[in-house]
Formats: structure tokens, sequence, C-alpha cells
């Protein structure tokens, strides 16, 4: 834009003083990068050669069989709320996710609100109710091969003692005004599973009771009125099928398991498994609009460690032969945090479940997908949504890592690396899935403001790969990798400039450059000394997974 003389002579005036004190500002700066750069270069070689040179050596032996590999991670996932589930991109988003990962259940909050349509009250004061909406997903969600993990919850407004509500969709979470009612309507709904379904097929489902009732927000009772709402639960359910799994309390942090369990035991309730959250981040609470910010846990057993305190809790009470199910758990406990998106939470979700390793029956990611409306609809493709895949469906980092844990075979090996898995399977072939996971986050920073950044990877040495014990013969071998600018779709949105809104051609173009294919292919032969070694670089937060195809 061009100035007139008067304009551009104002503002040399007004601002003289300020040129000034930035010239000053530049020569020191000049100075002082000039005295940085005397030390500087040799310095951060010698950095980089101290990072070349390390190695990590992974030995596994082919005939070493530590015994089937745990499949607890792919046991259930999450999803928003059950009424997105109507949605056609949802639905689709879905039938992906189970097809790559492998998930057996899916997890989801308002079942029983308002937008599902269950019961009203007619013009005579009678309670009617009506189960087509969750008749259409059930259907959906069975036709694909998952099973659905029922959360009941929440309150229907026809049954409510007040208005409190959480959520865009305003999902009531005060107890019923009355029992019995809240217990019939769960009688009617099981009832009607039973009939459409068959009690065999019920017999495989799992019945959680309430959402996080420890948390005010999410329930406006006490810790009381929640024993005793899930007693009325439990004894409808087992009214209708005494085999029929019933559980609880899904309290957020890993709350309030030793006081379920002496509930249940001390008023003769049925309780068939216990049922908790946990998430990875130090400061904060649920934050619908991510504006407080949010830290993740320094702590190295952050999330893990909660697993393996309620697996002992459990094991130390009257009922040690519980199942543990986790039915929510992720690096954040926000729908705004970036981390989600990042290359840094497919090593995250590894490191967590290696750790948890036999603790928990299921740990169910939290969740499958960003169609995801707690705060309402989000306004950017990348937003730090909890998702797998975005709105787009293009998979995260956090994606590839489920799908490469459902590519390791039945049979794992022993292994005494702590950040990979071995496996084998019944048609010779092997899988190396290995990484390394760097906590980055710098102090007095909050995840909002760093893992939206563009945020390259230090080198961490390399990895040495040493197999014995493999059949002689030819071999297909296939290397995935997760990490920066690798199966990295976030940091190709943002040197793309972070729009607002993605073209169709944008959207092809992320899904191309990170479509989880081999980063490399190769024929090997394994002689009759059964050995094979592979040397990989290795950066921070960088996963890999080696597969060896039999020919």
């Amino acid at each position: 834009m061009l100035l007139n003389n008067d304009v551009r002579y104002e503002m040399n005036t007004d601002f003289k003083p300020i040129i000034i004190h930035i010239m000053k500002k530049t020569l020191f700066l000049f100075a002082l990068l000039g005295s940085m750069m005397l030390v500087s270069p040799s310095m951060a070689r010698n950095h980089s050669r101290k990072a070349a040179e390390k190695v990590r050596t992974i030995s596994v032996d082919y005939n070493q069989v530590k015994g089937d590999f745990n499949h607890m991670f792919r046991e259930c996932v999450g999803a928003g709320r059950a009424n997105e589930g109507l949605r056609a991109d949802w639905q689709q988003q879905l039938a992906v996710a189970h097809k790559d990962c492998g998930f057996q259940y899916i997890r989801m909050h308002g079942l029983l609100t308002d937008d599902m349509g269950v019961c009203k009250i007619n013009r005579k004061g009678q309670v009617e109710y009506n189960f087509q909406y969750i008749d259409a997903l059930y259907d959906y969600i069975l036709s694909i091969g998952m099973k659905p993990f029922v959360e009941l919850g929440f309150m229907p407004n026809a049954l409510a003692s007040g208005d409190k509500t959480i959520f865009w969709w305003r999902g009531n979470v005060t107890p019923p005004r009355d029992y019995d009612q809240w217990a019939d309507l769960i009688r009617h709904l099981v009832q009607h599973f039973t009939q459409r379904y068959g009690a065999d097929e019920v017999k495989t489902w799992y019945f959680e009771v309430w959402n996080e009732p420890n948390l005010s927000g999410f329930w406006a009772g006490t810790q009381q009125q929640y024993f005793k709402l899930y007693k009325y639960t439990a004894e409808a359910i087992k009214g209708i099928d005494k085999d029929y799994r019933v559980g609880g309390p899904a309290t957020a942090g890993a709350a309030w398991v030793p006081e379920m369990i002496n509930f249940c035991e001390k008023n003769h309730i049925p309780i068939d498994f216990i049922s908790t959250h946990t998430y990875g981040v130090k400061q904060g609470f649920l934050d619908e609009y991510g504006t407080t910010g949010t830290v993740l846990n320094k702590d190295e057993w952050a999330v893990s460690g909660d697993v393996i305190h309620s697996r002992k809790q459990i094991s130390e009470s009257s009922m040690p032969n519980l199942e543990l199910h986790y039915t929510e758990w992720s690096a954040s406990y926000t729908p705004h945090d970036p981390i989600h998106d990042s290359y840094h939470e497919a090593a995250y979700i590894l490191e967590k479940l290696k750790q948890v390793g036999n603790a928990a029956n299921s740990m169910s990611y939290w969740t499958f997908t960003d169609i995801f409306e707690e705060a309402g609809p989000r306004f950017t493709p990348f937003h730090g949504g909890f998702g797998l895949m975005n709105y787009q469906g293009i998979k995260k980092p956090a994606f590839f890592a489920y799908s490469y844990l459902n590519k390791m075979g039945k049979t794992e090996l022993q292994d005494a690396d702590s950040a990979s898995w071995a496996c084998k399977d019944a048609d010779g072939d092997m899988q190396l899935l290995f990484w390394d996971f760097t906590y980055t986050l710098p102090d007095s920073v909050n995840n909002q403001a760093y893992y939206i950044k563009n945020l390259p990877a230090k080198p961490k040495g390399k990895v040495n790969v040493e197999l014995s014990g493999v059949p002689a013969g030819k071999y297909q071998m296939e290397v995935y990798r997760i990490g920066y600018e690798i199966n990295d779709p976030y940091t190709t949105y943002f040197q793309l400039g972070r729009p607002k809104q993605l073209t169709r051609q944008e959207v092809a173009f992320i899904k191309e450059k990170n479509s989880g294919a081999p980063v490399a292919e190769d024929l090997i032969q394994v002689d009759a000394t059964g050995k094979f070694s592979k040397e990989f670089p290795l950066r921070e937060n960088d996963v890999y997974l080696v597969k060896l195809v039999k020919l």
C-alpha cells in the first residue's frame, strides 16, 4: 500500500526511537550469534555424533515362546455419544477402525438421552418406551462384527429428578426421581435386547452403570445415590438373565474401586466387573473448550500406574477374580488437546499399553473418531480431538499404532526389550513392533501451546534387530513406520498452512502422503544358521513395525 509523503513523515517521526532501539537490539543479537557460532557447530556435531552412536539391541529367538499375545488393547474402543452413531460418516469410520485395528466392542455416552427418544410421559401420565433409534445403532454395530459395551446413561428427562445437564447435547445428569421407574426402563430395554438379538448374544455384552459418577458434572447425586442406582440397575438386568454381565463404577481417576466392591459384597448386589478411567495429564480438568491448558504428566507410570493399582485393589479384595475394564483412557481428557493429533501419541499409546501388561482385561481408547460433539461441532479439521481419525477420515498416528498392534501374530515371543513386542503366527511369519517414547514437553508450557507446532524429532541413535532360530527360507521384509513426517498427517496439515477448511484435493493429498503403506520392502534369504539382523535409524517417538512374511 502506498503512503503519501505526510503520512510517511509522521510515521518516521513517531517510530524513530523504536527503530533506534530495534537497531541496537539487532546489533547485540548479531554479536551474540557470532560468539555462539564459535562453539555451537562443534557442540551440535558432538551432540549428534553421541546420539548417532547410541545402539539399542533387540534380540529375539523365534523358538522362545512367551505365550498368547494379549489383545486387551483391541477389546474395546470409545465413541462420543449414541446419537452420533446414526451418522453415515461415523458408521463408515467405525467399519474402518474395526477392520484395520480389530476393535471388538464399542462404548459411548448418551444411550438413554432424549435425542435417542427412549421414553416419554404420555397424556395419561404413563411412561412409554421407544427403542427404534437404539435398534438402528446396535443393528449396525453388530452387522460389522462388533458388540456394544452398553453404558447406561444419561437420565431421560421424563424420569429425571432435576434439570442439570452436561455438554452441548444436554445429557441430564440427575438421579431418577423414582428409582422404580428407572429400573422399569432398564428391564424393558434389556428384555427388548433379549427378544431382538437373543439371550446368547446379549450374554456376550457388558452393561456398565453410568459414567464418572465421582464427578459432579456427570452425576448430580452422592456416592450413596450412585450405589442405589447401581443396585436397582444390576437387579433389573439380572432379573432378565442372571448370566448378563453388569458392573461399574465407571469413575474418573481410578476412584471408588474398593468402595464399589465393599458395597456389593455387604448388600449382596451382583457385580461382574470393575470399570474406571484414567488419562495422562497432570493438571486441568474436563474442559470442553480447551481454554485452561493441560500438561502431559512427566511421571513414567502415568496411566499404567493407575491400572496396575486398580488390579491390586481387586486382587486384595473379597472378589479377587473380577474383570477390570478401563473403559476410557488416553493421553489427555480434553477434546481440544493437540497431543491427540501429534505423532508423539502413537509412541505414547504403545508405551502405556506395554507397561499395563496383563493388569487389565481391556483398555478402551477414547475415542475412535473426531465426530464428537461434547462441546458442539468443531470448526477445524485438526483441533486436538480425541479421535483416531479426524472428521474427513484422515488416519492419525494413533490410528496407525493400533493398526500395527492388530498386525501382530497370535503367539508372543520372549523379548527383554521394554519398548517392543515380538510375535509369530501359524503361517511362519514374524512381526517385531518397537518404538521410542521421549517426553519432550518443555517445563512451564502446556500441550495446547506445544503440540500445535512443527516438531522435528531429534536422533536417538540406532536399533539393531537380531533374530535367531528363524526357519531357513525366503521372506518378504516389510517395514512400516510412524514418526515425524512419516504417517504424520498433522505435520502435513501444518505445512499446508493449517487451513480452517480442507478442500477435497487437500484431503486426498494428506491421505496419500500418510497412507500407512510400508516405507521399505525387500526380499531376504535366511540361511541354515537361522540368523537375521538389521539396523534401523531411530528418532524421538519413532515407531517401527517389521514383518517377515514367509514365501
